[in-house]
């Protein structure tokens, strides 16, 4: 029977190694972006640079999709291939930590638990299946898995620039509209100017004295 180190561990590893990045992640993009920049200038760095907030949302999502993996792995033993592949991919994601660091020469967020954590779960997690006689799955469908890894970060730091994309200014931020009386008074030329005018009555009134006036000096 496979232990539940292996299935659920996949994501205490995990949990593990992505609080380095949790603290790490935000604040490297900005401080090491200027000696990459002179390094590596034909990276887009302007574009890999995260804020906080964005570091939090991307580590959340992707949390849940690998407690998703683990719970498939508990639930059949280690032989779920969703579960096989997150736990290919988060080996291979410990590969490119190291990788990364080569590249830049220097430190990385993640490189840290990468060859301490990462790598060395991955190799224990995929003996003990081996030992317990779980088929694991190797040749396309292991490369398909392992394939999937780049698309699910993608995926998770879209949506995560998605949810913490700023927001445009709400009717509380817009100017105060004024009334239709006002804007119609300041419309017409020189409204302030006009004399006041009576009411409908008042003016029938003095046209009807003006009328019987003119009939009595005729007659």
């Amino acid at each position: 029977m496979v232990p539940s180190a292996v299935t659920w561990g996949l994501l205490a590893a995990w949990a593990v190694h992505d609080v380095e990045e949790l603290a790490t992640m935000a604040g490297w993009t900005r401080s090491a972006r200027p000696r990459l920049e002179e390094r590596l200038p034909w990276v887009p760095w302007e574009r890999l640079e995260v804020s906080q907030r964005h570091v939090n949302v991307a580590i959340g999502l992707m949390g849940g999709v690998m407690a998703g993996a683990s719970a498939l792995g508990a639930r059949t033993g280690g032989r779920s291939q969703v579960f096989q592949a997150a736990l290919l991919g988060f080996g291979a994601h410990g590969v490119m930590h190291l990788a990364q660091a080569a590249v830049t020469r220097g430190y990385t967020p993640g490189a840290v638990t990468a060859p301490v954590v990462v790598i060395p779960f991955s190799v224990w997690a995929w003996r003990r299946l081996r030992a317990e006689g779980v088929p694991v799955r190797t040749g396309a469908s292991g490369w398909a898995g392992l394939a999937a890894l780049p698309v699910v970060l993608a995926g998770v730091h879209a949506a995560a620039h998605a949810l913490t994309r700023p927001r445009s200014p709400g009717p509380e931020g817009s100017p105060p509209r004024s009334s239709a009386a006002t804007r119609t008074a300041a419309l017409s030329p020189g409204a302030e100017d006009a004399p006041p005018r009576g009411t409908a009555a008042t003016r029938t009134a003095a046209a009807r004295r003006r009328w019987w006036f003119r009939r009595g000096r005729r007659s």
